[in-house]
């Protein structure tokens, strides 16, 4: 069987598992696989194509995957309750370290906990959202 069938074989293979992941798995050595076909039609030995697939790839994977994981981050976009986190707002019932009170932020009202009291109509940030709480700390002015 010629060398070009092989690297043929191989990079229909590795292209079936990289379309079946979406972690980048094999996508290197595809790419190493076809530097290593060409190889082949210009009767370069096998142990020379094998090595170029074998160290290309590992090199390929080493020096692009932070950039391409990076790049295809997706982007943290905040949903509607994700974005009174930092607001400010004002307390309507009283914090207490054991007891829950009560915030305005954004025009709705909130059940907030807090690790100090705070009294009514005091200014507080907006730190989480834990459950239908959020946990807010005293605005230092």
């Amino acid at each position: 069987m010629d060398l070009w069938i092989v690297w043929l074989i191989i990079i229909i293979a590795l292209s079936f598992i990289e379309a079946c992941t979406v972690n980048l798995v094999s996508i290197w050595f595809i790419i190493s696989a076809l530097i290593s076909l060409a190889m082949s039609f210009f009767d370069i030995p096998f142990i020379w194509q094998f090595g170029v697939f074998v160290l290309l790839g590992i090199l390929l994977m080493i020096t692009t995957k932070p950039i391409l994981k990076n790049w295809m981050k997706p982007k943290n976009i905040k949903t509607n309750i994700d974005r009174i986190i930092g607001m400010t707002g004002v307390v309507t019932e009283e914090i207490t370290k054991n007891n829950i009170g009560e915030v305005r932020v954004d025009g709705k009202k909130w059940s907030a906990v807090s690790t100090k009291k705070i009294s009514i109509d005091e200014e507080v940030i907006i730190d989480e959202i834990d459950g239908v709480k959020l946990k807010v700390h005293k605005l230092e002015k």
